[in-house]
């Protein structure tokens, strides 16, 4: 049974640094005409030296809860969506917890649930389901969600197969179980995975890779992708999880006002949408100014749309995404 869970607040941060396919033709072989036929992508955005994952996530988080009327004193959970921490400890969500202020806060500090989370590409999506989940639980809660990436920091640039995929970026949305301020009801969100498939998207850094004091990183540090297999999976699972959640709430794709995929790859979008039979002007992509920014991308690309005026509250929009581990989800907003 689906309880009430209402998206309440939006936001996206970019950072301001650009990097274009003519830079990358100056790092590595490559082209500008190579990139754009292969990808779609034309530019992406590149973190700062001394600026992290979190405070790209402060910036969209402070949009979101402006919209949404929310004052720091009434979040109750912060969950972070990300495959590039600031650190493997302390979480990411702690850290964009203390960079808000909530432990200066009188009578909040330790009550403020903190949570980092990994479905690469697809943590937006599963961040969704956290949230209600929560709701369901707490019908008093104010859940923040922030899906934030650092990938250029975990961008091999001389690596051409991977380093013209991947940019920097973060967005936020809040979610509570009353309609004030609602943009959009959480209608229904489901998530799958496949770990079978765990070697075609990686980045290293774990414990799995064991560097030493002195040691210097090696390729395994960096993104690895095997492109062609993930393009496959990634086609049919969105398609197959889309048309899923769609027949479970009994709706149809002619029901949809618009279609966000992930923003990956420009061609994976455009055959999802066909193999979906989706007209292009309900199927939205910003892939050519960011690249693929992992679990933000789904949130960088409402604002977008919402921007564009191709999104507004109260559409019926349909979000898929899919990412390392291989994981893969849906979500339904009303």
């Amino acid at each position: 049974m689906n309880h009430p869970c209402y998206i309440c607040g939006l936001g996206s941060a970019i950072p301001p640094r650009v990097m274009t396919n003519h830079d990358l033709e100056k790092l590595v072989e490559t082209s500008d005409d190579w990139i754009t036929t292969r990808t779609g992508i034309k530019e992406r955005h590149i973190l700062a030296d001394g600026v992290n994952p979190s405070d790209c996530g402060v910036e969209a988080a402070r949009i979101a809860l402006e919209e949404a009327g929310v004052s720091l004193e009434e979040i109750t959970h912060i969950f972070v969506a990300t495959c590039t921490p600031d650190y493997l400890c302390p979480s990411t969500a702690c850290v964009i917890a203390g960079k808000l202020g909530l432990s200066s806060l009188e009578g909040r500090k330790g009550d403020v649930m903190c949570l980092d989370f990994n479905a690469a590409c697809t943590g937006f999506v599963y961040g969704l389901e956290l949230a209600r989940s929560i709701l369901h639980i707490h019908d008093d809660a104010v859940v923040l969600l922030v899906a934030t990436e650092g990938l250029s920091r975990r961008t091999n640039f001389t690596d051409r197969t991977t380093c013209v995929l991947f940019g920097d970026a973060a967005g936020a949305v809040v979610l509570r179980a009353n309609d004030k301020n609602a943009l959009w009801q959480l209608c229904d969100v489901v998530c799958s995975s496949d770990g079978s498939l765990h070697d075609l998207i990686q980045i290293g850094g774990g414990s799995a890779c064991n560097i030493k004091e002195g040691d210097s990183v090696g390729a395994d540090w960096f993104i690895s992708m095997q492109g062609m297999a993930v393009f496959k999976y990634a086609v049919r699972s969105m398609a197959e999880e889309s048309l899923r959640i769609l027949a479970r709430n009994g709706m149809t794709l002619g029901d949809l006002d618009l279609f966000i995929p992930h923003q990956a790859n420009l061609r994976i979008i455009k055959a999802v949408g066909e193999r979906l039979g989706l007209d292009e002007e309900r199927v939205f992509a910003n892939v050519q100014l960011y690249g693929n920014t992992s679990a933000a991308t789904l949130p960088v690309a409402m604002e977008d749309a919402r921007r564009a005026q191709k999104l507004k509250p109260g559409m019926k929009v349909l979000l898929t995404s899919f990412g390392g581990g291989m994981t893969w989800g849906s979500a339904l907003l009303v």
